[in-house]
């Protein structure tokens, strides 16, 4: 099936939060991005916290107004200032520009999962404007890989060369584990680990050293066979609904309190 969105069409689908985990492992995996989050967030103690942080962001440089990403952007920078020591600082753009190529590589390869593949006008319109993910930020935009097949090449060498060592490795098994997720974070809890370790290269989890066999593969094909055709079926307000809620709490935080991070 072929389909035209931009952007801002399929950024709001809720199905995107499935590749929330794996899409924060491959980030972690640049030892820059994993040793800044190891020793400053406390996604372990809040992690829906962080989670509304992400989306928050994600959501206003792709779906809010102008005033709204720029308020949210100088949120960013604020919280990532005290992030840096010898070997990482969160104003790299080297490790902005890796967050923001996860950020569009796992959000387009699941939404093409769901809905079909994007003919070749539709993947580059896209592409380009995924950019802004690390533009808003610190990225020049002339560190955006210029063409596809660059950043398939950018994305293969990342992968390949990222290291994990035993701080980052550990973050991650004890993330996995569900830190202080809430009640019905932790019900869900297998499903999340199943999901998100699914959409790894079996590059990353070996790195990550996380299970993966034949049995689970089948599984895992298995639920991305029936799962696609089940959400298409849910009307679109719904499927939206968590993209609306994210936005609406950003405007009430930036009007009564200008604060969202």
């Amino acid at each position: 099936m072929s389909v035209r969105p931009n952007l801002s069409d399929f950024v709001g689908e809720s199905v995107l939060f499935l590749g929330a985990g794996s899409t924060v492992l491959l980030q972690l995996a640049s030892p820059g991005v994993g040793h800044g989050v190891a020793d400053h967030s406390t996604t372990l103690g809040r992690p829906m916290d962080r989670l509304r942080t992400t989306m928050t962001y994600v959501y206003a440089v792709t779906l809010g107004t102008p005033e709204e990403k720029r308020a949210i952007v100088r949120m960013v920078n604020k919280a990532h200032a005290p992030v840096h020591a010898d070997t990482y600082n969160a104003f790299d753009p080297a490790l902005q520009l890796w967050v923001a190529a996860t950020l569009y590589k796992n959000g387009v390869d699941l939404y093409q999962r769901f809905f079909g593949e994007f003919d070749d006008e539709t993947a580059e319109r896209i592409y380009r404007q995924s950019a802004v993910y690390g533009t808003a930020l610190q990225v020049p935009e002339d560190s955006w890989p210029t063409s596809r097949a660059e950043f398939d090449a950018y994305w293969e060498h990342m992968i390949d060369t990222s290291v994990v060592d035993d701080q980052v490795r550990n973050y991650v098994h004890a993330l996995l584990g569900g830190g202080d997720a809430p009640l019905l974070g932790r019900i869900l809890l297998p499903l999340n680990r199943f999901v998100t370790v699914g959409l790894l290269p079996q590059t990353m989890r070996e790195k990550f050293e996380l299970p993966w066999n034949p049995r689970d593969q089948r599984r895992f094909d298995a639920f991305m066979r029936i799962l696609p055709t089940v959400y298409r079926l849910v009307p679109k307000p719904l499927r939206w609904a968590p993209a609306h809620y994210y936005l609406r709490d950003m405007r009430r935080r930036l009007k009564t309190h200008r604060h969202v991070i």
